[in-house]
């Protein structure tokens, strides 16, 4: 009866610890290098010079590649759109959609490292956002989302979407 008691008691303080903790999936390194390179060899195929950047699921870059002839602009806006991506939990051509003038988040654009256009997608795992992957340098935002999906997609059975 004691072990009983015991038991229950260990498994209720545990259960009081486990409400004021949490879990969460995170992005390896090894999976965000290979949906950045993928996503760099896919604007390579298109013809496009860009930088690729994969963010952990707070917006902190875990891997930066830069193409040899990406304009210098591009590596601190692939960081920015996979900042976006996560930070909004939301792919930046939507949230370009919600934040048009007029409507009522356009101020959002507003904010620091705030990049509302193409290019920047959430990365989630069996349903939990883990990052986000940014693409800069295709001519459009259009031409980067379909780089930065194509980054998705090589990672996609690691990640168990």
């Amino acid at each position: 009866m004691k072990r009983l008691a015991a038991a229950l008691l260990a498994t209720a303080v545990g259960a009081a610890f486990a409400q004021g903790t949490y879990e969460q999936k995170a992005i390896t390194p090894e999976a965000a290098l290979k949906a950045a390179q993928a996503a760099l060899a896919s604007c390579r195929g298109a013809g496009f010079a860009v930088a690729v950047a994969v963010a952990d699921r707070a917006g902190v870059p875990i891997v930066l590649l830069r193409d040899r002839f990406a304009g210098p602009h591009t590596a601190d806006t692939a960081v920015n759109k996979a900042w976006t991506a996560a930070s909004f939990r939301m792919d930046t051509l939507a949230l370009a959609r919600e934040t048009q003038a007029g409507q009522p988040s356009s101020g959002i654009r507003q904010l620091p490292r705030v990049v509302a256009v193409g290019g920047g997608r959430t990365i989630e795992a069996a349903g939990s956002l883990v990052g986000g992957i940014g693409v800069s340098g295709a001519p459009g935002g259009d031409a980067d989302d379909q780089c930065a999906r194509a980054g998705l997609q090589a990672v996609a059975a690691d990640l168990d979407f």
